[in-house]
């Protein structure tokens, strides 16, 4: 079995009061569950450490990133959060925009790599927006940029429920990054911002109409962006049984979401790093079940393509540049 490199930051408990509808409880399970199947190794599962503050910065305002770390947002910040702030929570959201970079890094190597956690779409440059902190997917462009390892003309698939309005944000300047987000045209944000391509989908939109707007819009914007790096959001909110999505995919119809987009991204020899991104079914098994079926399709992804260098294991030590702070 060919490593799939995963990275988790559920050792970071966040404190949440009763109630609460984000589901940390997910991860945990879900971590479990692949590897149980052996979907993944446990050699190959790797702890996040927090994303140094030099990385951060490498994409955020200094003063916000400061302001998040010693616990001085306001109360207004606060609520654009949606969750308590605590040290905890800062250790996490670190930890999981670090989670990105490190499969991306991964992922150069061995052509697929994964966050079992990641996705903050919502977060801007200098202020947070619904659960999201710190933009890993932004971050890890960043990072691999400024330590020369590509990303020159990276692709963001983001697929989740909702727009992706903070990575649409902080790239709109760039053209060298091709934003493309399809969502839900009436769920959150209710101002969206402009992707390179934004596919908007009316609410109670099923598998049928989903997956024949993906395979109109996907393949040729790949084809005419010619990326050497896809991050892709896996979000799994559009499924029916989400709280928060407005759309109507089964199972079948996420899991044949995902085949396209690996496969996709194998045709064309281009390196895909994935992250989690919503899920907020009720029950939360739903979202569970989502998720590992996006994982299930990576590793057949993983198991089909060659590596994009060779079959040296993936080592922190020589694979990523070393940070000062």
């Amino acid at each position: 079995m060919k490593p799939l490199h995963a990275w988790t930051s559920h050792h970071f408990p966040v404190p949440l009061p009763p109630g609460h509808r984000f589901p940390v409880g997910k991860h945990a399970p879900l971590l479990e569950m692949l590897v149980g199947e052996r979907v993944l190794a446990p050699e190959h599962v790797h702890p996040s450490d927090p994303a140094p503050v030099a990385w951060l910065e490498l994409a955020h305002d200094a003063d916000y990133i400061a302001r998040v770390l010693d616990g001085a947002l306001d109360d207004a910040e606060v609520r654009r959060v949606g969750l308590p702030w605590s040290p905890e929570l800062a250790l996490r959201a670190r930890a999981a925009a670090m989670g990105t970079v490190m499969a991306a890094f991964a992922a150069l190597r061995h052509g697929v790599a994964g966050n079992l956690a990641g996705g903050s779409h919502h977060a801007f440059h200098d202020r947070a927006g619904a659960y999201c902190l710190f933009n890993d997917a932004v971050l890890a462009i960043a990072v691999l940029r400024a330590h020369g390892a590509g990303a020159r003309r990276p692709f963001v698939a983001d697929l989740d429920v909702h727009q992706g309005d903070g990575t649409a944000a902080m790239c709109t300047d760039d053209p060298s990054i091709f934003t493309f987000s399809l969502h839900a045209a009436s769920n959150y944000p209710l101002h969206k911002q402009h992707s390179t391509l934004d596919v908007a989908l009316p609410d109670g939109t099923g598998d049928d109409a989903y997956l024949d707007a993906l395979d109109r819009h996907l393949p040729a914007a790949l084809d005419a962006h010619a990326p050497d790096l896809v991050i892709y959001q896996a979000g799994v909110d559009p499924l029916a049984e989400d709280r928060l999505g407005h759309l109507a995919l089964t199972h079948a119809g996420l899991a044949a979401r995902d085949a396209r987009v690996f496969a996709w991204c194998e045709a064309r020899g281009v390196p895909v790093v994935f992250t989690m991104g919503g899920g907020y079914a009720e029950p939360l098994s739903a979202s569970i079940a989502a998720h590992a079926d996006v994982w299930r399709a990576a590793r057949h992804a993983r198991d089909r393509g060659a590596d994009v260098h060779d079959e040296r294991p993936f080592d922190h030590a020589v694979d990523v540049p070393p940070v000062t702070r």
